[in-house]
């Protein structure tokens, strides 16, 4: 969100965050600001101001969005999870700092069912607030705003009642494979556009110990990742240019698979799931599958399911994913797969956050310029923090807590899991050649159970 409202045009210059390794993160790519690592519980408007030292300065814009998991179509749906009162802390946070307007982000899942209620209570809520809502709110699709991923999200606009209200963006792409093209809209960017330019991680060993090597193995870029290298001072939108190394390929450390995942990997159709680990493998000419965050330690430190490359027998690095999400290389991530995945699944794909902030700077009257100044991008040892140290670097305790859940499910050895699958698999034996026009029997594909937290 920090960096789509900032190249609509919007100087970012305070960010909330209550995990440290992430307050890291943002404060690398966000030098200049202020990064607050506490949750918004308690803090005030006031508490913002001092930190981003803007005084009494009008804000324009408050945006973001409360952790969703109480929300969440994939988990449990329930209504008095307790995550979900910071939803109310963001009413409060809009309201005390007089902003002029607020987006407010989150799953498709708030819309749906029993939590349509809640949904209701907060609309009244920012009513009561002096804020008038854009309605009807919009569920909008990252693929329909430039992004090669089928990711839904639920928008909520609003405006002090006494300024003109945004619209909500309206698409710009159709997405591939969605059939014919809708209004003369163009057909979005595929799987393919977003990584065929990308040097195949594995070619490089030296991203088995590290997330980032020097590199002249960059190939021609499709339109779209040529924007994502910023190879024109278009492609930096409205947001200041960073001082950066365009010959490094960062965020892209490797995963060591097994013969075995690698194996059922290549065996497995583009556009389709792979049986054991349900990971889903990319189709070339299609958009990826919804990207997802995993979990923090406190519920399990489940690992994001990356999905499948469809050129290589292996999951995709950090760094596809953020080309699947929208994000531009110069952007970097912790350098744990662990950690850099979550940052991209909790995150709104970038042109998509721009395409809605851009009709909130229409409503403001402001016609945005390029900022001439140059941000020269934070130390790279905060991508390299844990969390004591990330904690120990702002001052503040460590606020993720240890795992206080489990699956219940026994994790399995891979061996294990191939060798029920081949038992699985009949073995058709030929002792007489097939007549050209009887069709030869094929093996039923396996009914595999699904494991939880399958290595691969």
């Amino acid at each position: 969100m920090s960096l789509g409202f900032e190249q609509a045009g919007f100087d970012v210059v305070a960010a909330i965050e209550i995990d440290p390794i992430h307050a890291a993160t943002h404060k690398y790519n966000f030098p200049n600001c202020a990064v607050i690592p506490r949750s918004i519980v308690g803090l005030t408007g006031t508490d913002i101001r001092s930190a981003a030292n803007i005084g009494k300065r009008r804000v324009d814009v408050v945006f973001g969005g409360a952790p969703c998991q109480g929300f969440s179509l994939i988990g449990h749906r329930v209504l008095d999870d307790p995550r979900n009162a910071l939803v109310k802390d963001f009413v409060r946070i809009v309201s005390e700092l007089d902003a002029k307007y607020f987006v407010f982000e989150n799953v498709k899942g708030l819309t749906l069912g029993k939590h349509r209620r809640f949904l209701e209570e907060l609309i009244q809520a920012f009513d009561d607030a002096d804020y008038a809502i854009a309605a009807p709110w919009q569920v909008l699709n990252a693929a329909t705003f430039g992004v090669p991923q089928n990711r839904e999200r639920f928008f909520l606009v609003g405006a002090k009642k006494s300024l003109n209200v945004p619209r909500y963006p309206l698409p710009k792409f159709c997405k591939p494979g969605s059939g014919p093209s809708q209004k003369g809209l163009p057909i979005g960017p595929t799987c393919r556009d977003a990584l065929d330019d990308l040097p195949d991680a594995e070619n490089f060993q030296g991203l088995n110990h590290s997330d980032e090597v020097r590199t002249r193995g960059y190939r021609k870029p499709s339109a779209y990742s040529a924007s994502l290298r910023c190879l024109t001072k278009e492609d930096w939108h409205f947001g200041f240019r960073r001082i950066w190394d365009s010959g490094s390929l960062t965020s892209s450390a490797r995963t060591e698979h097994t013969d075995i995942s690698r194996r059922r990997f290549q065996e497995t159709e583009c556009g389709s799931v792979e049986p054991v680990s349900r990971f889903y493998k990319l189709s070339p000419d299609g958009v990826s599958n919804t990207l997802r965050a995993g979990t923090d330690a406190a519920r399990g430190a489940f690992t994001s399911p990356r999905p499948i490359h469809y050129a290589y027998p292996r999951c995709v690095t950090v760094r596809e994913m953020a080309r699947l999400h929208g994000f531009p290389d110069w952007f970097r991530f912790h350098a744990t797969k662990w950690h850099g995945a979550r940052q991209i699944g909790n995150a709104v794909p970038p042109p998509l956050a721009r395409a809605v902030a851009e009709e909130v700077i229409r409503s403001l009257g402001v016609k945005p310029a390029r900022p001439r100044k140059e941000l020269l991008l934070n130390d790279p040892e905060l991508l390299r923090m844990d969390m004591g140290q990330a904690a120990a670097h702002f001052g503040v305790p460590v606020a993720i807590g240890r795992r206080d859940q489990k699956s219940g499910a026994t994790k399995r050895k891979q061996v294990d899991i191939e060798a029920q699958r081949q038992k699985q698999t009949p073995t058709f034996v030929e002792t007489v050649p097939a007549h050209p026009r009887v069709r030869q029997q094929k093996a039923a594909k396996p009914s595999i159970e699904r494991t939880a937290r399958v290595a691969a």
